[in-house]
């Protein structure tokens, strides 16, 4: 089964090989028929502290690394993300 792949935006790098990362999901309300927006915050692994706080970011789905964090950054796209 694929892991998922979300994109999201650095909202916190002060800890270590550690980041925290805002992703946000629109949807069509129900009811009202308008778009929402919901955001979450996922920890992910950040090997070689690549990530600054305003990068936007693709983080994926991994094994458990500790108690929150259960994502990894994708090195690829991280490493462009801080060039640009």
């Amino acid at each position: 089964m694929p892991k998922r792949v979300l994109q999201g935006t650095v909202v916190s790098d002060a800890n270590d090989k550690t980041v925290v990362v805002r992703v946000e999901r629109r949807f069509t309300h129900p009811l009202l028929k308008k778009t929402v927006r919901r955001s979450k915050k996922y920890h992910a692994h950040d090997e070689n502290n690549v990530a600054k706080v305003g990068d936007t970011v693709w983080i994926q789905e991994t094994a458990p690394i500790s108690k929150n964090k259960r994502w990894t950054l994708v090195q690829d796209n991280a490493a462009t993300a801080t060039s640009a």
